[in-house]
């Protein structure tokens, strides 16, 4: 079976149980935010996906990190994953999930990547600028990515948004280059 389906068949499974649990958007959330962090962190994602640890020790870095701040389905569906040979499919799994989630909703995916959390208000914002610029209704999910250094970077399907100040300096760096 090829690496989609997997990762598709996983995503709609978890689908399934976060609709017939009721925690669709809170477990969708939490596991894309979680996949996210993983990704980011070489050593906590190597951790998870170390054959050579026993399944119980990357579950517990799992319930060390997630703890009550997560909700019990989150954490068991990660673990699941773990359990299953699938951590490092997380973030894509976790992706596909968000995505059939907004499908569901009637609703078009948006990662936006920024240097810092922003507010409800900054999170609205970017909603209906990113709405307005697509013709879609949004689903927004906003990574801290301190790498971003100051703006947005946002992708909506293939299409990316880029606001961000390193592009605006790349870009200046660019210019004077082809100036000087």
């Amino acid at each position: 079976m090829a690496r989609d389906d997997v990762v598709k068949g996983y995503a709609r499974a978890l689908l399934e149980i976060a609709v017939a649990e009721r925690a669709l958007d809170r477990v969708q959330d939490e596991l894309y935010l979680f996949a996210k962090a993983v990704e980011r962190h070489a050593e906590l994602r190597e951790a998870l996906t170390d054959a050579g640890l026993p399944v119980e020790n990357r579950n517990a870095v799992i319930r060390e990190l997630l703890g009550d701040r997560a909700n019990p389905i989150t954490t068991t569906l990660a673990t699941f994953l773990v359990e299953a040979g699938q951590a490092r499919h997380l973030e894509a799994i976790a992706e596909d999930l968000a995505r059939l989630a907004a499908e569901r909703a009637e609703l078009t995916l948006a990662e936006v990547r920024s240097a810092v959390p922003l507010s409800d208000e900054q999170r609205e914002r970017v909603r209906r600028a990113l709405a307005e610029a697509t013709g879609l209704e949004i689903e927004l999910k906003v990574v801290v990515d301190p790498s971003v250094i100051g703006g947005l970077v946002a992708r909506v399907g293939d299409e990316v948004f880029d606001g961000s100040v390193s592009t605006r300096l790349n870009d200046a760096r660019r210019r004077l280059t082809r100036s000087g």
